[in-house]
């Protein structure tokens, strides 16, 4: 299978991964028979490495959707994408489809991946946030000339996922991984530890991800080395993450971050990488 250079991410991803690749690409084993990514959001990872055979997971199901959507009926999508309009009341008449679940339920599956794609390139900063009952809540961004049917990109995402064996799946992280094996690798990227209070993002689930779910997390990992099976995983460079995995080898890189309701406290902030082997 060849590297698709233009298959990249598709969506804008709160935490997205793109300008910590280099870091990331040093620590990817050289050998993998099938990637793991069970907290995938925006994929840039898997888009970077581009393995040949991957289980591909998140509990956002609108998201997965998407995917399938874009790997199934690429051609549909696009031509379903042309009729969106960058105006503010078409936007909120789009992103109100889901307070209603008779109008939802009617929507097809293209219809559903057409929305959401549309919402994640007009929104404000391209968050995509949902509220406690799980409906997408960002404000409409005020774009000039948002890229919202992206054909290029899609259809180059969609000849990835079509020439390599990946399967989808929507479900708990714990659930991700059932059924692996030693010689996998499994990249975690989950919502981050929160470095204050003000600053806990986890609204792309209905669910959150609390301290509890992070603890839960790192014993999956536990689970994972005992078995020999090799993983690697970002999160912020908090005290309570940096105890957490203290047994394991932590890399902290710098981040330039830009979801911060506070302008003046964007910028570079610490992360880590952890990972149970050698270089």
């Amino acid at each position: 299978m060849k590297y698709n250079k233009l298959a990249s991410p598709i969506l804008k991803w709160a935490g997205g991964k793109r300008q910590l690749l280099p870091e990331i690409r040093k620590y990817i084993p050289k050998k993998i028979t099938t990637y793991y990514e069970p907290f995938v959001g925006g994929g840039a990872v898997l888009f970077d490495i581009q393995p040949q055979k991957a289980i591909v997971n998140d509990v956002n199901g609108e998201l997965i959707n998407l995917y399938q959507v874009v790997k199934d009926n690429v051609e549909a999508l696009i031509e379903d994408l042309a009729k969106h309009k960058n105006e503010a009341d078409y936007f909120y008449e789009v992103r109100a489809r889901d307070r209603d679940p008779a109008i939802y339920k009617k929507l097809t599956k293209i219809e559903r991946a057409s929305r959401i794609h549309y919402l994640n390139k007009t929104c404000y900063n391209g968050l995509f946030r949902v509220n406690q009952a799980g409906q997408f809540n960002s404000p409409f961004g005020r774009y000039k000339n948002p890229n919202i049917k992206n054909p290029i990109t899609l259809r180059a995402v969609s000849k990835y996922f079509n020439e390599a064996n990946i399967e989808f799946r929507n479900t708990d992280f714990e659930e991700a991984v059932k059924g692996i094996r030693k010689g996998a690798f499994v990249y975690f990227d989950p919502p981050y530890d929160p470095v204050s209070d003000s600053a806990n993002f986890t609204g792309y689930a209905k669910s959150g991800f609390d301290k509890d779910e992070q603890i839960r997390l790192k014993r999956l990992c536990d689970k994972l080395d005992q078995r020999g099976v090799k993983f690697l995983l970002s999160n912020a460079s908090t005290d309570f993450i940096l105890d957490l995995y203290k047994d394991y080898k932590i890399e902290i890189i710098q981040a330039k971050r830009a979801i911060n309701a506070n302008g003046d406290a964007r910028g570079e902030v610490d992360e880590v990488l952890v990972r149970n082997y050698e270089q």
